[in-house]
């Protein structure tokens, strides 16, 4: 399975080695390098010539810790809080500062279901700062949720417990998964209420309040560049783009020493357009894993895209149930479907072309713009292909007739409702030679003999092939309907020939796979739980998810009711299907 270069790494230090969160040094290379705005006053305004705003979280009543990821504190060199009502959770609640923080706001702008929409910025997320580590690494912690900004408009700069307890939950499924991410340390309760209206329907509730503590290398975003572009500011986008070329691309060269003028002799366009030929192939390769698990972002705006290539801003996201190129787990985009599974390569691309109108004061060259969304299409097809293949357990898909198997595939998928991570999981135990006991994997039960084996593959009848599916499907009756079985039945034996021809060891073919095809993947229902008994005051939901989750490829025959399909009672109810951007 592809790997991304860069990854928020997991390796801990020793524990003699961490410290608490108080003791912890931070820095602040974003403010100290890039222009500020002069103006002090939080008030909803129009920014100009600055990267950010200083601006300190707004402090909320009673801040409780909730829920903390251990192994992100580790990766920071922090110690676990010993209590849940304790200096931590004052930092984490936007209570208190420490000394080295200078917490901002950072402006941008962005396309919003392709529309420019001016001016955006974080209306209610403040960095605190950035915590180095003992090796030079340092990581921003932004706090969602704390408050009032000058980008929050017409908003009260807060979050709710559901909407955190979905991003806290989901920055650190998705690392687990594989995939570029952002990550999140902790989650505490404000003891404030936050009054939305969820469905948008003119019934606003109140909500329990909650901000989630994020952490990555930078969450500058293409829009970072984008609003400097539309407002005509050269310089500082031209100190941005050094800033993150010298912080997060450390294998290119400094465009330049000078950080005043575009027109400096020491800028090197050439070195520009390397570094987005580097954005679009991370952007590129961060599309095919959110393919490759089955992820749909839901609101893939230009200012929810990173310049790192992580996933960022996790809102009304969700994973695939019934496999559907067209479905979108956000409610705001049902009409349209913009951001449905099956658009998200070419809205990307759509957003590096904004991205690249941004930066062209700064490369010139149409021709090296272009080369750079080449690379971003070459790195999407050939790392799906690849993800692909090994999800089908096949050494690559380069035989002649594999486009047509994928794609009968696909079709096979969206005929009868069928959960993708639970079709490719049981893909793992099909049997592949036409030999008794020739499988690899548990079988199903109810496909196999007296002995206990599923026989001579070549003479299995179609029904007892497909049992091995059965859990996958959403409407048993009608997936098992003659034509439907024939169909197919008819596809897993093509398959079947297939996998013959790459002649691969039936524990090799398995641990492939097994590789590339998670179990346990947070489907909106189960986050749901977790939220619903947090506001019951039952973390023991969300404690027990956190840890299957860390090991989403492993069997965990304990958490097997984790892994089922979607439950019927979830289908339509609220937060465990689709959802709205209200949070």
């Amino acid at each position: 399975m592809i790997q991304q270069n860069l990854k928020l790494s997991d390796v801990a230090l020793e524990r003699a080695e961490l410290v608490d969160l108080c003791d912890a040094k931070f820095d602040n290379s974003f403010v100290r390098c890039l222009p500020g705005d002069p103006v002090t006053n939080n008030v909803p305004r129009a920014v100009r010539g600055a990267c950010y705003t200083r601006v300190a979280p707004t402090p909320v009543c009673a801040p409780r810790l909730l829920a903390w990821a251990e192994p992100v504190g580790e990766m920071l060199g922090i110690l676990p809080p010993g209590s849940p009502l304790g200096m931590a959770a004052e930092v984490l609640g936007g209570n208190r500062i420490l000394p080295g923080m200078q917490p901002y706001a950072a402006r941008y702008g962005g396309h919003q279901f392709g529309h420019w929409a001016g001016q955006l910025g974080d209306g209610r997320a403040i960095t605190l700062g950035e915590i180095l580590r003992h090796d030079g690494r340092r990581f921003e912690l932004q706090l969602k949720g704390a408050g009032k900004t000058p980008y929050s408009r017409t908003a009260d700069g807060r979050a709710v417990l559901r909407s955190s307890v979905r991003e806290f939950l989901c920055s650190e499924a998705m690392h687990y998964l594989g995939v570029p991410t952002t990550r999140a340390l902790s989650l505490v309760a404000t003891g404030e209420s936050v009054v939305r209206d969820m469905f948008y329907d003119g019934n606003p509730q109140a909500e329990m309040g909650a901000i989630v503590c994020r952490v990555a290398p930078s969450f500058i975003r293409f829009g970072s560049f984008e609003i400097l572009a539309a407002q005509d500011e050269p310089d500082v986008l031209k100190r941005l783009a050094d800033y993150v070329i010298r912080e997060h691309f450390p294998e290119l060269p400094i465009p330049s020493s000078s950080t005043h003028s575009i027109s400096s002799p020491v800028s090197v366009p050439s070195i520009y357009a390397r570094w987005f030929e580097e954005i679009c192939r991370r952007t590129g390769l961060l599309v095919a894993h959110w393919m490759h698990v089955g992820f749909v972002h839901g609101v893939m705006n230009t200012d929810n895209m990173s310049i790192l290539g992580l996933t960022i801003d996790y809102g009304p996201y969700g994973w695939l149930e019934g496999f559907d190129f067209q479905w979108t787990p956000n409610t705001t985009d049902a009409q349209g479907r913009r951001y449905c599974f099956g658009n998200q390569a070419q809205i990307a691309q759509w957003n590096l072309i904004r991205l690249a109108n941004a930066l062209a004061p700064l490369i010139g060259d149409h021709a090296a713009l272009e080369q750079g969304l080449a690379v971003y299409g070459e790195t999407f097809n050939n790392s799906w292909r690849e993800m692909l293949a090994d999800k089908l357990g096949l050494a690559s898909l380069n035989h002649r007739d594999d486009d047509a198997l994928i794609g009968e595939l696909f079709d096979l998928l969206q005929q009868v409702e069928t959960d993708m991570t639970l079709f490719f999981r049981a893909l793992m135990k099909i049997p592949v030679n036409g030999t008794p006991g020739s499988t690899a994997g548990t079988m199903g039960d109810s496909a196999m003999d007296n002995s206990g084996n599923l026989g001579n593959v070549d003479h299995i009848d179609d029904r007892a092939l497909a049992e091995l599916f059965r859990k996958a499907f959403y409407d048993e009756q009608r997936a098992f309907e003659p034509a439907q079985l024939g169909r197919l039945a008819g596809w897993l034996r093509r398959y079947i020939a297939r996998l013959r021809l790459d002649d691969n060891p039936p524990d090799l073919r398995y641990q492939r796979m097994s590789r590339a095809n998670p179990k346990y993947v947070l489907r909106n229902y189960l986050a749901q739980q977790a939220i619903e008994a947090l506001e019951r005051g039952d973390a023991s939901v969300i404690t027990r998810l956190m840890e299957v989750l860390k090991r989403p490829y492993d069997e965990q025959p304990e958490h097997d009711e984790l892994a089922g399909r979607r439950p019927e009672w979830a289908r339509h109810k609220a937060g465990c299907s689709a959802l709205s951007c209200s949070s």
